[in-house]
């Protein structure tokens, strides 16, 4: 099957299933969702034993079945979460905030309302995709900093979606001066920090108690124009509803330090996003290999998941 071909089908499935999905109840569709997401994990073994070791090195006081069991909700979690942006697709306003509560939003309208730009760090924790969409209808828009998925097809299906309420994307290839212009005309950009990148591209920062190769965009975004950095998260809760926390904003006086203040600025916002994690471990992505890329003087760890080690040195890339 050509590439095409295969892009097509996988676009056709995709139509298909969200048609179907749509019209269930959603309590039913978080359900499914959670159930085949904990079949997935069954099958996905490779990046089951990647999850179970990155948690197993990040909370080293945890017995076998605590890890097993966590590296197993993962799967269940955005299982679910894949279900319920499936169902949301094409929902109005009231129906997507009936699901949300809200903290932090004064904070959040005021930082918007400031002029000064706002930054928003945030991570692959919780439903990261349905925060952008539901704060669009609070804030107002969102610039997304995002990375083209492989099937151009599907790619638009989610640029759809997330740009259905009134959101832009900047894809991460070129984006710097798109980020900047969003930020000098007072507007609000919203940028995932917690993926492996590649050695040349980031920095080394503390996560959970590792050298973790980090993207420094944030941090030297709201160094170099002074503008409000507010932390976002959504997480997802047992009764199925979301807890939309914008904030606190991070209060960082500069020092003029350059490059020593960006690390230490991104390591702050690295530190925010591990005690995220800590609260709710099964709703984050621990099936990337998040700490792949290594110090070039140091000696390579043992990779996850038992795989070959590369045979060359650190590099980036997708789980």
């Amino acid at each position: 099957m050509t590439r095409e071909r295969r892009y097509a089908l996988e676009a056709g499935l995709a139509a298909a299933f969200t048609a179907v999905v749509r019209r269930l109840p959603r309590r039913l569709v978080l359900v499914l969702g959670r159930g085949l997401g904990r079949l997935w994990g069954t099958l996905d073994r490779r990046h089951l034993r990647i999850a179970a070791d990155n948690l197993r090195l990040s909370f080293p006081d945890w017995d076998e079945e605590r890890v097993l069991r966590t590296a197993r909700g993962v799967y269940a979690h955005f299982g679910t979460v894949l279900f319920d942006i499936l169902w949301m697709d094409g929902r109005s306003r009231e129906e997507l905030l009936a699901i949300t509560d809200v903290e932090g939003l004064v904070e959040a309208r005021a930082a918007v309302a400031s002029g000064r730009g706002v930054v928003c760090p945030t991570g692959h924790y919780g439903n990261w995709e349905f925060q952008g969409v539901a704060s669009a209808l609070l804030v107002g828009p969102f610039s997304v900093v995002a990375r083209p998925l492989d099937n151009p097809q599907l790619d638009r299906r989610l640029v759809g979606f997330r740009t259905s309420t009134g959101n832009t994307v900047i894809y991460k290839k070129k984006a710097l001066s798109q980020i900047m212009q969003t930020i000098r005309e007072g507007g609000v950009v919203a940028i995932v920090i917690d993926q492996n990148v590649q050695e040349k591209d980031g920095i080394f920062v503390d996560f959970f108690g590792r050298p973790a190769c980090t993207t420094t965009v944030a941090a030297a975004l709201a160094l170099k124009t002074g503008c409000i950095i507010l932390p976002v998260r959504c997480p997802l809760g047992p009764d199925g509803r979301y807890r939309m926390i914008y904030g606190p904003p991070v209060e960082w006086e500069g020092t003029g330090r350059g490059p020593e203040e960006v690390a230490a600025l991104t390591q702050r916002l690295t530190s925010i996003i591990e005690g995220w994690v800590r609260e709710h471990p099964e709703q984050w992505l621990w099936l990337h290999r998040r700490w792949k890329t290594q110090p070039s003087s140091a000696p390579p760890p043992p990779p996850p998941g038992g795989e070959n080690p590369a045979p060359t040195g650190p590099g980036g890339g997708k789980p």
